[in-house]
């Protein structure tokens, strides 16, 4: 059998040898496929405070984003550790907990968009997280199998309080820096 080479040149982003269910604060960044601008627009950008309007689209990341602490009792989330920009998310999974048996709420969710998977690993949760935005978003416009983000996603194990404040306030002033985020493609 032939390999692709595009799965040739694809390398981990993971720090070896490290768990990533172990408790702890993981920050996360997730882009769309192409970095299409799907999730609404920066109002004020430029100035401060400008603010991330979502359309329905990004209603639906925050949403699930959100739903994913409800499904899984190992992961606590909070509002002010994330934000949807136009083309990606940016936010921090505590993982609190690795010795609950299974990772989901006793009760079954009716959620027919949840990934399930008994891992507590931050790829479950962002595969997870990833799959039911799709599935939702995909429904919405009416666009099956279409591709909402791009194959892999960025981590960062948080190791101390000061690199914890220094992203948490990466992540509230992003939309103020959206004319300069690399990830915008209308930057100046």
């Amino acid at each position: 059998m032939t390999k692709k080479p595009e799965m040739d040149q694809r390398r981990s982003l993971r720090l070896k040898g490290y768990d990533y269910a172990q408790p702890g604060a993981y920050f996360i960044t997730i882009c769309t496929h192409q970095h299409q601008c799907l999730f609404g627009e920066i109002i004020g950008a430029g100035s401060s405070p400008a603010q991330m309007r979502l359309n329905e689209l990004g209603e639906i990341v925050r949403e699930k984003w959100f739903r994913t602490a409800a499904l899984r009792a190992n992961v606590q989330l909070f509002n002010a550790e994330f934000v949807v920009m136009p083309n990606h998310v940016h936010g921090i999974i505590w993982i609190t907990d690795t010795d609950n048996v299974g990772a989901y709420c006793n009760t079954p969710p009716r959620d027919a968009e949840l990934f399930q998977s008994p891992s507590k690993t931050i790829g479950a949760i962002i595969r997870g997280f990833k799959s039911a935005v799709t599935k939702r978003i995909n429904i919405h416009r009416g666009t099956p199998y279409r591709p909402v983000w791009q194959r892999n996603y960025y981590e960062r194990i948080i190791r101390d309080e000061k690199e914890y404040d220094q992203i948490a306030a990466y992540i509230i002033s992003n939309p103020d820096n959206w004319e300069m985020d690399q990830e915008n493609p209308g930057k100046l």
